[in-house]
């Protein structure tokens, strides 16, 4: 099998670090990473502690295909009790780190406890020890990175650690490994850096041993990424332009969410879009996107390396992002761009290199934005409160606000707690454009009414990568379903949902379903493991790991009423594009979902179905 079997359990309170056998019946029951790490905390977490207390505890999980031949397989998840949603959080990040844990011959990390005193986790093979970290805590991601490699001299150690917004406790900080990949989302850096852990440096020569049948799982991974490389998605839009590619697609379908959602459509999302990124500049001829980027085992390679202007006013003298960094993604370029009318690319850009620095995510930090801006447009907060002139379109504020978040100072503080928080102590709750307390992202479910069920029903608040119906409702992967349509939604969105939890828990990137399915994961895991996977079995193994967390958030005090999203989607209609006059249809979608589900008209999950499961 392709597991090692290995876990440390790292007690921050006592400094002790400890091995010890992973348990394989849980394992065969949910794969490994989103799905075996999540039954850990659910096993071992009160669902009502506070997430930012010790009692807390957070899991780094590879899965059984992380660190092995197989398309993507450098993914890692991180999975703790959210201290922004106060539910599950599972984060998943891309890049070398998870693989690199792998090969050291370890397949999970669990922390308990709180240090008394800032520390990291040196781990090399099977040495792992806990060292002080005094002098990097207040340090930048990027320059604890470098001064770990130094420290050890290795420029191969793999890193994951937190910045500033971890360690002042920014709500939706995030754990960033290989300078700007990330588990971004939920505030998991927020509960590292309550536990005074810095980081997690990582060297591993071991490598990852045991696959069940070597030759089949050569041939069967060689199989898999053709399919990628024929793909249209995987094999040509993605590697081109990356997910940026989706500014233009999404704006002209009229489900592109602008200025905090009164907008469905973007007047400036051509001039942050991908091919903006791919188009020589006007001021020096040069163009913003540098190449493309891999991640471990990635044949799709749809990262992103970007230069920005060295003569715009965010870095006109701050040399130090003069380089080539980490690019735009999808995903952040709206947050920062279209959420609060700003159509400036290097605006953009700089914003996102200092979520990435300093490790905070760029969705809820941008949303945020947006509410702050309406707030300020409605007259609810002033120039005084805030500091600065904070408009709708405002590049400048947009970069002032990142320096504040980042540092924690003046109104910084605030954004940091995120648009629920934010909204409610302004009077105006309605304008936190979230679910659970997680901001949205960037489709509108109001226009594409699948999206707005997952946003929804999302275990872990808003979030698009838990059932991505746009591919079916924008891209029409794998059946084109009508994104104005609400029926057969509710069977959709669970689909879509559950084979996600499968694909998150094998260690492999969700971006292959857009040529993949279940069937083809199926048989990668089947060579790889000693476990007999069918495509029926990871089917209701998706279904296992999505009741479980749904039972976690129950217990955590969630019910169905908060299945919902912001009275904007629900009674403002969309006012230009295709889905004008929409507004999203989630009490007719809800009540099919839950039954759809095998749960009850409050949202839990029946005793006869939680008996077909083996809850």
């Amino acid at each position: 099998m392709s597991w090692a079997g290995k876990i440390l359990r790292v007690n921050l309170t006592n400094g002790t670090v400890k091995s010890e056998p992973l348990n394989m019946q849980w394992a065969r029951e949910y794969i490994g990473s989103r799905g075996l790490g999540s039954k850990y905390l659910v096993d071992e977490v009160d669902p009502k502690v506070d997430p930012l207390s010790p009692d807390n505890k957070i899991i780094w999980a590879t899965g059984p295909l992380t660190g092995t031949m197989a398309s993507t397989g450098g993914r890692y998840t991180v999975i703790t009790k959210s201290p922004l949603t106060g539910a599950i959080a599972c984060s998943n990040s891309g890049g070398y780190w998870g693989a690199e844990l792998k090969m050291a011959g370890w397949d999970m990390i669990i922390f308990e406890g709180k240090s008394p005193t800032p520390v990291y986790l040196s781990i090399v093979d099977g040495d792992a020890e806990l060292k002080d970290a005094s002098d990097l805590w207040g340090k930048s991601v990027w320059k604890t990175e470098g001064e770990l490699k130094s420290r050890h001299q290795d420029p191969l150690l793999r890193v994951s650690s937190i910045g500033k917004a971890g360690e002042n406790q920014v709500l939706y900080a995030a754990v960033v490994n290989d300078l700007h990949r990330a588990a971004g989302r939920s505030g998991v850096g927020a509960v590292m850096g309550s536990k005074n852990l810095k980081a997690i440096a990582v060297r591993g020569t071991i490598g990852v041993g045991n696959i069940r049948d070597p030759k089949a799982f050569m041939q069967v991974t060689a199989e898999k990424k053709k399919i990628l490389a024929e793909n249209g998605v995987t094999g040509q839009g993605l590697p081109a332009y990356g997910t940026q590619v989706l500014m233009n697609v999404i704006n002209e379908v009229g489900g592109l969410p602008t200025r905090n959602h009164r907008d469905v459509q973007f007047e400036g999302a051509k001039d942050i879009s991908a091919e903006a990124m791919a188009t020589p500049r006007e001021t020096d001829g040069k163009k913003h996107l540098v190449t493309n980027q891999a991640c471990f085992g990635c044949t799709i390679a749809c990262g992103r390396i970007s230069k920005i202007d060295e003569g715009h006013f965010s870095v006109k003298n701050k040399p130090e992002y003069w380089g080539a960094n980490g690019g735009l993604e999808y995903e952040a370029a709206w947050a920062l761009g279209a959420a609060n009318g700003v159509n400036d690319l290097e605006a953009l850009q700089y914003a996102n290199l200092i979520c990435n620095e300093e490790g905070f995510d760029p969705i809820s930090f941008g949303a945020t934005i947006g509410a702050v801006m309406e707030l300020y447009e409605i007259g609810a907060l002033t120039k005084e409160q805030i500091g600065i002139d904070a408009k709708f379109g405002s590049a400048e504020a947009l970069c002032q606000f990142a320096d504040m978040t980042a540092s924690g100072e003046g109104f910084g503080k605030e954004i940091g707690q995120g648009s629920k928080r934010l909204t409610a102590k302004y009077g105006h709750p309605d304008l936190s454009m979230s679910v659970k307390g997680q901001e949205f992202p960037a489709y509108d479910g109001r226009v594409i009414q699948g999206i707005g069920l997952a946003y929804a029903t999302s275990n872990r608040g808003a979030c698009h990568l838990r059932g991505y119906t746009i591919a079916s409702e924008v891209l029409g992967i794998p059946v084109k379903t009508e994104p104005a349509d609400s029926e057969g939604k509710p069977e959709l969105v669970k689909a879509f949902q559950d084979a996600t939890a499968s694909f998150d828990s094998s260690g492999l990137c969700v971006f292959t379903t857009f040529a993949w399915g279940l069937a083809d994961l199926a048989p990668q895991l089947q060579a790889a493991c000693d476990e007999s996977y069918t495509t029926e079995e990871l089917e209701k193994i998706g279904e296992r790991i999505w009741n479980m967390e749904r039972e976690f958030n129950n217990a955590a005090g969630f019910t169905a009423k908060d299945d919902n999203l912001p009275k904007r989607l629900l009674t403002e209609a969309a006012k230009t594009g295709p889905g004008k006059g929409s507004v999203s249809k989630l009490a007719e979608m809800l009540p099919k979902y839950y039954d759809v589900r095998g749960w009850d008209p409050e949202g839990r999950p029946t005793a006869d179905t939680k008996k077909r499961l083996g809850l």
